[in-house]
């Protein structure tokens, strides 16, 4: 889908509807589903946090996951209610996730995928032209928990998916204990912050970690899990190479 052709569906309000079509025309939630088992089972907590409209934790509730979804966007929480609020399953919590509680502003992208809570990431994917089509002009207050709270009030879950488009350490370090496994996004722009996720999850337990690519986002690219050293140098790599993705930790636990 051409940029243009994203900004008429957004203006129309059709985007979402036309992503859930392809989704569902090409199998995408069906690989989704089959690669995100290897990490869940029935039964297993999960958080969803950036739900967004609620894509992931719609394949986490396919493999009987219980799912505690965490947006603070109101427009996207509005749809996860509709979409989810009848659920026994999900827990719809409208906050953002971060270091510490308390209140922060998030920029507003007319993308609500890309909303953040980081100007500086904003401002890096902007230049480098990745998301050059995007505004983000406006700016609300919003809540801030942390992934310690989450586990605090909800249980401990197997699986979090962590989608806070640049704000990922800031989420990470309210996190203490380690979980199973984690999955957060990197970018090229950004990739001193990954490196601080890195280092952050070896502090809090015996971790190893993989990764997808944004063109693959189901299928993990190591053969092997990769140490912390490791983990480094594949980062060179991708970021030498402008390349965006997902990174996976697994604790031992």
């Amino acid at each position: 889908m051409n940029k243009c052709t994203r900004r008429a569906l957004r203006a129309l309000r059709l985007y979402d509807a036309v992503v859930d079509l392809k989704h569902w025309l090409t199998g995408t939630e069906a690989e989704y589903v089959k690669f995100y088992s290897q990490f869940v089972n029935p039964g297993d907590l999960c958080f969803d946090v950036g739900a967004n409209v609620g894509r992931r934790t719609k394949v986490l509730l396919r493999l009987n996951a219980k799912v505690v979804a965490v947006e603070p966007q109101e427009r996207c929480m509005k749809k996860l209610q509709r979409k989810l609020g009848d659920n026994d399953s999900v827990i719809l919590v409208q906050r953002a996730v971060g270091e510490k509680p308390g209140w922060a502003d998030i920029r507003l992208c007319d993308s609500h995928s890309l909303s953040s809570l980081s100007t500086d990431w904003i401002e890096r994917v902007q230049s480098s032209g990745r998301y050059s089509e995007c505004t983000w002009d406006t700016s609300i207050t919003i809540e801030i928990t942390t992934l310690d709270q989450l586990i605090s009030d909800c249980g401990r879950p197997t699986f979090v998916k962590l989608d806070v488009e640049g704000y990922e350490y800031e989420a990470l370090k309210g996190l203490s204990e380690p979980v199973k496994v984690i999955c957060f996004e990197f970018t090229p722009e950004f990739i001193e912050s990954t490196r601080k996720c890195i280092d952050h999850l070896s502090r809090i337990g015996s971790v190893h970690f993989n990764y997808c690519l944004e063109n693959d986002q189901t299928s993990l690219k190591l053969s092997k899990w990769a140490t912390v050293a490791a983990m480094h140098e594949v980062l060179d790599s991708v970021s030498s190479q402008k390349l965006a993705g997902d990174v996976y930790a697994r604790f031992q636990i």
